[in-house]
This record gives C-alpha cells, sequence and structure tokens, in this order.
C-alpha cells in the first residue's frame, strides 16, 4: 500500500467547510453539508441493509471526497453527540472503502486479512491527523469515549450477521433516536435474535462484547424487544442463552 500524505487539520474542519463557518452557519448545517455526498451515496446504494459496492465502486472518487473531508476535521472540538456520529460515519465509510479496496475479488472483509493482521488492523484510514485503523476507531475512541452498547448495532462489519448499515448518515442532533431505532430493529429481527425453549439466541455481538452491555444480555433485551419477543421474554422464568453462528459472507454485491 502506497504511503498516504494526511490531509492538515484545522481548527474545526478544513477549508473545505470553513467559508460555511464563517457565514454563519450553525454546525449542525455544516455536519449535513460535510456528510451530504455521504448521505447521497447511502441513499442511492445501501437498501435494507443491503449494499451495492458496484454502485459505490463506480462512485469512488465521491467517496474519496468524503473521507478526504472527514481527514480535515479536528474532531475534539465537537459536543460528544457529534463527535460520537462524527466516529461512526467515519468508521461505516472507511469500511466500505477496505471492501472497494479488494472488490469484486472478495466473498467476505476476512477476505482481506491474513493469519497475521486482520483487516481490522489495517492502517489506511486518516482520520485525527494520522493514518490508523479501523480497530483504533471502534476500541479506542468509540467504545471506551462513549460508553454507549448501541454503538454495535451503528457501525458495520460489512458481514450479513453485523447490524445492517443505515441508509443514512448519523447526526448528533437525532443520533440518540437512530441508535435506539438501530438497537430496536436489531433486537426484534428473528433473524438475528429468537426464543425457543426457554433459550434466548442471540448474535456473538453479545457474547464478543457482553462487557458493554454490562454482563447483563437480557436485560438490554427487556429495554428494546417489542411484541412477540418482548411476550415471550416476559412469560418465561429462567432464560438460558445460546449464540448462533456468525456470518462473515459479503453483506452486498
Amino acid at each position: 500500500m502506497k504511503t498516504i500524505k494526511t490531509a492538515p487539520l484545522f481548527t474545526v474542519i478544513g477549508f473545505y467547510l470553513l467559508f460555511s463557518l464563517a457565514g454563519g452557519m450553525s454546525w449542525a448545517e455544516t455536519s449535513t453539508k460535510l456528510h451530504g455526498t455521504y448521505a447521497g451515496l447511502l441513499k442511492n446504494y445501501v437498501s435494507s441493509g443491503w449494499v451495492d459496492y458496484k454502485g459505490f465502486q463506480t462512485n469512488e472518487a465521491v467517496l474519496d471526497q468524503y473521507l478526504d473531508r472527514l481527514a480535515e476535521v479536528d474532531a475534539s472540538t465537537l459536543s460528544s453527540p457529534d463527535r460520537f456520529a462524527f466516529y461512526i460515519n467515519a468508521y461505516n465509510a472507511w469500511t466500505i472503502k477496505l471492501i472497494l479496496s479488494g472488490y469484486p475479488g472478495i466473498k467476505s472483509i476476512k477476505d482481506l486479512g491474513n493469519l497475521y493482521k486482520s483487516p481490522w488492523k489495517k492502517k489506511f484510514v486518516r482520520i485525527d491527523g494520522t493514518i490508523t485503523t479501523l480497530d483504533y476507531i471502534e476500541h479506542d475512541v468509540l467504545r471506551p469515549q462513549f460508553k454507549d452498547p448501541r454503538v454495535h448495532f451503528a457501525i458495520n462489519c460489512a458481514a450479513l450477521s453485523c447490524p445492517p448499515l443505515l441508509s443514512e448518515p448519523y447526526h448528533g442532533g437525532r443520533l440518540d433516536r437512530q441508535l435506539d431505532e438501530a438497537a430496536r430493529a436489531f433486537i426484534n429481527n428473528p433473524k438475528r435474535n429468537y426464543i425457543k425453549k426457554s433459550k434466548l439466541y442471540v448474535s456473538k455481538i453479545f457474547k464478543w462484547f457482553k462487557d458493554d452491555f454490562n454482563d447483563d444480555i437480557i436485560g438490554f433485551f427487556n429495554k428494546y424487544a417489542e411484541g412477540d419477543l418482548k411476550k415471550e421474554l416476559t412469560a418465561e422464568k429462567k432464560i438460558k442463552l445460546k449464540y448462533l453462528a456468525y456470518d462473515w459472507s459479503l453483506n452486498g454485491k
């Protein structure tokens, strides 16, 4: 992989948005402008979590422009919700870029790693004034800094068993609602989680990150479960957790 020169940082955001701020735009308006091109890509090439990677590849230059703009943002100057949304969007957009680096010759994101280094440890992500990894965003920023288990339903690992990629960017102003909706949709999807004979079958996400859920998976389910799942959870006196196999097949074509 060739060396990439990192774009310089500005006080809040790069030269692209500096004039917008100077013109009196609020951060909400500026954020919408920043994520505008990415929003268009998601709208065109993501449907119910299914990703049209061929479409993204056709417009990869537009994705690259968005990633260039993210590299110019000084996220430390943003409010907590805006920072949270910023890093979620960055993780998802850079994951798409990673898939495109091997597309169409891959069947799984894992095909982009090897015995010695997983794809999440590849240094190709330009953010925070450096070149780093997807693991940095997830395990050094999102999980420890925001301590919100709902993040696991917002970031997407490009796999069929991963919570679906949202067809719009995350925004600080409506982040709490977006995260709630993502968690609720995943919890109540019977293809992802279900009860059978007093056993709650759940995604391995809940095993890998049980500490993020305070080791209380059933309590988390009770918070977001609806309809039949809620009734079954309430009716069962003692529930045993079972973890489903994780399908790493690509979440698109």
